[in-house]
């Protein structure tokens, strides 16, 4: 009899044990979701800044026509990117794509600020120059939201891949997710552009 209590014992404090893990990997789960709610916010801010910006250098650029349209289909894929990922922010494929798309609509307003160089008007314009200043304090707070994600990831990957929550995460598929990340240094940072 006490055997038997014991054996039920030992069985009652293992689902238990599995009940936790399970909730720890559920909430590490929640945390990678609300981190990306961060970055969601964020790059939708930095997003709707850009059709206002080309709108703004329209008139300057009449010549530029193709690098103004290349900076939207950027800016649009991006979109479509982030709207992917924020679906299933777990969703390493997903995270992958939207870094991608990321990378490539900083080249293309890199290329846009490079060549506003050539309009000496469009320097001296002040909506540029908000336009800039609107950028680069939203690129900050991408790179801090993008910290914050990365450290749920980490701590949620940890969590599904170390033993014994790798047990409990593959039971219940509970799949790795992927870090946020840019492509190269030279990306990291706001292209410099002077008035």
């Amino acid at each position: 009899m006490s055997g038997e209590l014991i054996f039920l014992g030992i069985i009652v404090a293992i689902l238990l044990y599995g009940i936790a893990l399970y909730n720890k990997l559920v909430g590490l789960r929640n945390g990678v979701k609300n981190g990306f709610a961060q970055i969601d916010v964020q790059l939708t801010r930095r997003y709707d800044l850009i059709p206002a910006l080309i709108e703004s250098v329209k008139g300057y650029m009449k010549h530029e026509r193709e690098t103004l349209e290349a900076v939207i289909k950027a800016r649009n894929v991006a979109v479509n990117g982030l709207q992917a990922a924020a679906a299933d922010p777990v969703n390493a494929q997903a995270i992958a794509e939207l870094s991608g798309a990321d990378n490539a609509l900083t080249g293309m307003l890199g290329r846009l600020f490079a060549l506003s160089e050539a309009y000496p008007d469009l320097k001296a314009s002040e909506n540029m120059r908000d336009f800039q200043e609107q950028l680069t304090t939203t690129e900050n707070k991408v790179s801090f939201a993008r910290q914050a994600f990365n450290d749920a990831v980490m701590s949620y990957n940890n969590g599904i891949e170390m033993f014994p929550g790798s047990l409990i995460a593959g039971w219940f598929k509970f799949m790795p997710s992927a870090f946020l990340e840019i492509e190269s240094e030279t990306k990291r940072e706001m292209p410099e552009v002077k008035f």
